[in-house]
């Protein structure tokens, strides 16, 4: 069977910026540099092993040798790892391009979250309720959807039920918006707090939940690089999660 070639990305990967700023900035940069580099080149790669265990089970099927047992065993692992590690790659992408690319802007928070929560899949057991009418905050047009998503789906992926609730409010004060995303789930153990912020870090084995441990890293990266900050709060209640993140305020109504 003759197959599609592999689609390779023929996207030109940005050359590294000119040095701006003191050397921990521009060491900071380099960083950034190659993981996009290292990253948009390395899933290249992952996308065709994505499409071999499809393209060997389809043989299998045609050749008239059922695909099942330990052999079906092996392609569904196949299939997982893969996708563990193209999760992964478009993580790091994201941690990578933070304050990159994109136009600094007045956004207003409650369009942000609607737009948020019409692209992203939540479960029919989760209810997402907010509060933002009103606030707008300077940030980047892409670094504002990436931080809400990490964020709610953070309160979804790490719930111990099936069903629960996600509550996104917000607050102005001062010269700061202050964002609070909290859920009902089963929390996080205080020795935790600061090493939820760290890149690739899960608290929970990735066969238990599948993640690269680059959310709240990402969103720490997002609130650093506007000049706001990212923590976590005891959670109202003395039950799940809830975190803090301040960001530049552009008006108020």
């Amino acid at each position: 069977m003759i197959r599609p070639s592999v689609d390779l990305d023929k996207t030109t990967a940005p050359q590294p910026e000119p040095a701006e700023g003191n050397v921990a900035e521009q060491a900071s940069s380099d960083i950034d540099d190659f993981i996009y580099l290292i990253s948009h080149d390395v899933r290249a790669s992952v996308r065709a092993l994505l499409e071999l265990p499809q393209w060997i089970a389809e043989d299998l099927e045609v050749a008239g040798i059922k695909v099942d047992g330990t052999l079906a065993t092996s392609i569904e692992l196949m299939n997982r790892h893969t996708g563990r590690l193209d999760r992964m790659l478009v993580d790091l992408l994201a941690f990578s391009r933070v304050g990159r690319l994109q136009a600094t802007q007045e956004l207003d928070l409650r369009a942000a979250v609607e737009e948020v929560l019409e692209e992203m899949r939540i479960p029919a057991g989760f209810h997402v309720r907010h509060d933002l009418a009103g606030l707008t905050v300077m940030i980047g047009n892409r670094d504002l959807p990436t931080l809400l998503s990490a964020l709610i789906s953070n309160g979804i992926k790490h719930h111990h039920a099936d069903t629960g609730n996600i509550t996104v409010s917000a607050q102005a004060k001062g010269d700061q918006v202050v964002i609070r995303v909290c859920d009902d789930g089963p929390g996080v153990e205080e020795r935790f707090n600061k090493r939820i912020f760290a890149p690739m870090t899960t608290l929970r084995p990735r066969d238990e939940v599948e993640g690269s441990g680059m959310g709240l890293a990402t969103v720490r990266k997002i609130a650093t690089h506007y000049g706001g900050s990212a923590r976590l709060l005891a959670a109202p209640h003395g039950k799940g999660t809830c975190v803090e993140v301040r960001l530049p305020a552009a008006r108020q109504y």
